[in-house]
């Protein structure tokens, strides 16, 4: 990376300035009165694919907050999620200026640049911070050169691609002193921190299972016999590919489908495990640490051939240094984590809370327990439906504040190193001793060799 940043990017950095010295179309202050365009967090945001429906909307419904620049490197497709939804970086500068647009009673906003490079975004002094919702094998040389652009960060999860990219992204945001909250966002759901601090605080004796769960793989793989297809036109697909290997196009590489290939993406594993498993860490009080053995309980993995290369059946065992067992395990709806202990259970999923005893869910916790952290402290209605929201409040308060988020990259670290152990341990078919402290298999070589991967020049860490 740093023959990137310190002559291509730098190159860019001082023709992008150039550009930005011409005024910003911003909406008036009469529009926002407290959140002022003095006041507003400047957000440029990367990547416009199927998470960006959800993320984008939640970032520009905070009043303190204006987009002024998208990036990603399509144009404009169907073909991601589900067919019908049209993405890219023209259709999201598009929804931008419309809410601002709509937001200052006017006809016309033109307010929100689009561009392909994420570089271009990074050189803008203008911007504070940074939306990263890209395929996961560009988070760590994103974060890292947002760290070094001075920009704060809301990465999606999972953090990182390999245990090693995690480190470098850790080690760069505490450098250069930047806020980073990981895209987990159910720790910002009410139910589950209630469950979780049944658990913290004893209300179902000492924990000795956990049970998650991740989804099943919801895209068909085109198998053996695969063909390459022509590149679109609006498509960058060397941009796409970046540090990931070189690899002929096909539709089912990109866009949404990308996480079911292992050069860029762990699978569900690394995708509801970080959400699932996120909980068990929280719930659990390890948030910093992990399991310190890992074993396969019988993973699937697609034949040979095939274009997915990730786990078609998710299968692992964990055990931490105290006992506690984690088992997760592919199972329907798909989200879900079960906290199993001595004097009862409690488990949420997308239905909510369940306890044993039933009386537990309206059980209070006192104001001399352990209390976890509340996302977004000021909202007063119901906020079970607005825990994504709140996650980027509480990134935008961190920003304001420069205390950590509830997420911080040392927590998503964690989190996305227990699922990319988990997915070694998979692949090797055989029982890893980890050690959490020194982030590293314990007389393993083989193992540890897995833990990181080369990138395809220019592009390093």
């Amino acid at each position: 990376m740093r023959s990137l940043s310190r002559r291509t990017f730098l190159k860019k950095s001082v023709a992008a300035l150039g550009t930005a010295a011409v005024a910003p179309y911003v909406v008036p202050a009469s529009v926002f009165g407290a959140h002022a365009p003095s006041n507003r967090i400047a957000v440029g945001f990367i990547g416009n694919g199927n998470q960006s429906t959800i993320d984008l909307p939640a970032f520009l419904q905070q009043e303190d907050v204006q987009v002024v620049a998208v990036c990603d490197v399509n144009t404009a497709s169907y073909g991601y999620k589900t067919p019908q939804q049209f993405l890219g970086r023209k259709p999201a500068q598009d929804k931008v200026n419309a809410f601002y647009a709509e937001k200052q009673g006017a006809g016309q906003y033109r307010g929100c640049d689009a561009y392909t490079d994420f570089r271009d975004v990074l050189a803008r002094r203008d911007i504070d911070a940074v939306a990263i919702v890209v395929p996961d094998h560009w988070h760590g040389l994103m974060v890292v050169m947002a760290a070094e652009a001075g920009k704060d960060m809301y990465c999606e999860k999972p953090l990182s691609l390999t245990v090693r990219q995690g480190q470098a992204m850790v080690k760069a945001v505490r450098k250069h002193q930047r806020i980073l909250q990981t895209g987990s966002h159910y720790r910002s759901s009410p139910a589950n921190r209630f469950a979780c601090e049944l658990v913290r605080n004893g209300r179902i004796g000492k924990v000795e299972r956990i049970i998650t769960q991740v989804a099943e793989n919801n895209a068909v793989d085109p198998g053996p016999g695969w063909q390459p297809m022509p590149v679109p036109e609006g498509f960058d697909y060397e941009m796409w590919l970046g540090p990931a290997p070189q690899a002929p196009y096909h539709l089912d590489r990109c866009l949404y489908r990308f996480r079911f290939i292992l050069d860029y993406s762990g699978g569900q594993t690394t995708n509801f495990g970080c959400h699932s498993n996120d909980i068990a860490q929280w719930g659990l009080g390890m948030d910093r640490s992990g399991p310190v053995e890992f074993e396969d309980t019988g993973a699937e993995w697609p034949a040979p051939g095939g274009l997915f290369t990730t786990a078609t059946k998710v299968s692992f065992r964990a055990r931490y240094a105290n006992g506690t067992e984690l088992i997760c395990q592919t199972a329907k709806p798909g989200f879900g984590t079960r906290f199993e202990g001595t004097e009862g259970w409690v488990e949420f999923g997308y239905r909510g809370v369940k306890t044993s005893p039933e009386s537990l869910q309206t059980t209070r916790i006192g104001p001399r327990e352990i209390h976890l952290p509340v996302s977004n402290p000021a909202r007063q209605e119901d906020s079970s439906r607005n825990y994504i929201p709140d996650h980027v409040r509480n990134f935008i308060d961190g920003v304001k504040s420069r205390q950590d988020p509830i997420e911080s990259v040392e927590v998503g670290h964690s989190t996305a190193t227990l699922c990319h152990v988990a997915n070694i341990a998979m692949k090797l078919r055989r029982k890893l001793r980890w050690d959490p402290a020194a982030e590293q298999f314990v007389g393993d070589d083989e193992a540890n060799a897995l833990l990181g991967r080369p990138m395809r020049e220019p592009w390093t860490l």
